[in-house]
């Protein structure tokens, strides 16, 4: 038994991507020995019914030792391929105390860990990728994308731990606080597989350890995120994403109806997204990135060829939240549907303007999550009506939402 051990432990930390060994048409003498191990907590077996690619150890085993023992004596026949791992037990006091000293995901792989486990950390561990621009930061609305420029990649005077990436990364949630009715404050975590975190440079992963935090059993990934590292295809939209749908049909419709586009932009800008951290600066700065793509963002010669006025009565200028206010009266829109479905873009344009005249304290302040997301889901809400609205227009008749759209679950976080 013990030289398969030592065959299994060695390829295990050899492979260069902690794979198994593969058992297939064994001897009985090896399926005897393998058994053996097993029955001492010393491996475990992966297969298929544990995870797609048995070549990867997704995760400690979830299945009861008497399947993993029938996988071991079946193997080489029609229940398909099976591969060997050291647990954590076998790797205690194999591994050298240097081994992946400075890689500290990589050293949870070579004790023993799954390439799917994941670890949590603070929000804030993105900031300084996002602030960087030698990365591509690359904002979804549950989970980002990190990856290094090519430019910064090919240059040979940049650092090398610089040059590194990671893919999947996501955003947890504590279950019991999440829903929308809820008063109670918002945190959002960070998570990571292992296996990704453990292909980081050295430097960065000991940044990310830095942040790293053991959270509650009710802390989890987000579910549309998590279901789409496992293959399937996300089951609705986010707020982000239908925030920019709705621009864009808007500005689609107003440009079929009336011959000029509605909007200057509907591109995302690299740093408009959730709040990094619930901080009064942060807050502030996506304040100001949402009214840009408001109100700011609403063109006046879109305006015009709507026949909208650009001066009241005394000869003033009239700015574009009240210019499509006028063009909703022009089409009998009455006054309190006006009024509700405004709302959200003057309050947006309200908040821009405070700290502009005022000098803030960059507090700190928890509701800022749920504030942020509930701000988003009124403002999307706005859109969505809005949106419908301009869909009447003759102009636009026939004009349908993609299934994508109609048909999937809209998740306000």
């Amino acid at each position: 038994m013990t030289d398969l051990l030592d065959k299994i432990v060695d390829h295990y930390l050899g492979s260069g991507d902690f794979n198994g060994y593969f058992l297939h048409a064994e001897t009985e003498d090896v399926r005897h020995a393998a058994v053996g191990l097993l029955d001492d907590g010393l491996i475990e077996v992966v297969g298929e019914a544990d995870y797609p690619n048995p070549h990867i150890r997704p995760w400690p085993t979830r299945r009861p030792v008497e399947q993993q023992r029938d996988d071991i004596n079946n193997s080489g026949t029609e229940h398909g391929a099976i591969c060997l791992y050291p647990t954590a037990k076998a790797l205690e006091g194999r591994l050298d105390a240097q081994l992946h000293h400075d890689e500290p995901y990589r050293r949870r792989l070579a004790e023993g860990r799954g390439t799917l486990e994941l670890a949590y950390f603070r929000f804030d561990v993105l900031e300084s990728y996002r602030n960087d621009p030698r990365f591509h930061f690359d904002f979804d609305d549950f989970g980002v994308r990190i990856s290094v420029s090519d430019e910064v990649y090919l240059d040979e005077d940049e650092n090398p731990d610089d040059k590194t990436s990671i893919y999947h990364v996501g955003f947890a949630y504590n279950e019991t606080t999440v829903k929308r009715d809820s008063i109670e404050p918002i945190t959002r975590y960070i998570c990571a597989f292992l296996g990704d975190l453990s292909k980081l440079t050295p430097g960065h992963q000991q940044r990310w350890r830095t942040y790293e935090l053991t959270v509650k059993p009710e802390v989890r990934p987000h579910p549309v995120w998590m279901a789409a590292q496992m293959g399937h295809w996300p089951d609705g939209l986010g707020p982000f994403a239908r925030f920019f749908f709705e621009l864009e049909a808007w500005n689609e419709l107003h440009m079929q109806a009336f011959g000029v586009p509605l909007l200057k932009t509907v591109d995302r800008p690299r740093e408009f997204g959730w709040v990094l951290r619930p901080s009064q600066h942060e807050y502030d700065s996506f304040i100001h990135q949402l009214d840009k793509l408001l109100s700011e963002n609403l063109q006046h010669k879109a305006f015009d060829a709507a026949d909208v006025p650009r001066k009241d009565e005394n000869d003033q200028a009239i700015g574009s939240l009240n210019r499509l206010d006028r063009l909703l009266a022009k089409h009998n829109i009455p006054e309190d549907d006006r009024r509700g479905v405004l709302k959200p873009l003057r309050d947006v344009r309200t908040a821009r303007q405070k700290p502009a005249h005022t000098v803030r304290s960059n507090v700190t302040n928890k509701n800022f999550i749920r504030d942020q997301a509930e701000l988003m889901a009124l403002v999307v809400e706005s859109l969505m009506l809005l949106r419908s609205f301009w869909q009447n227009h003759p102009k636009n008749v026939g004009w349908q939402e993609p299934d994508y759209v109609a048909d999937d679950r809209y998740y306000w976080l």
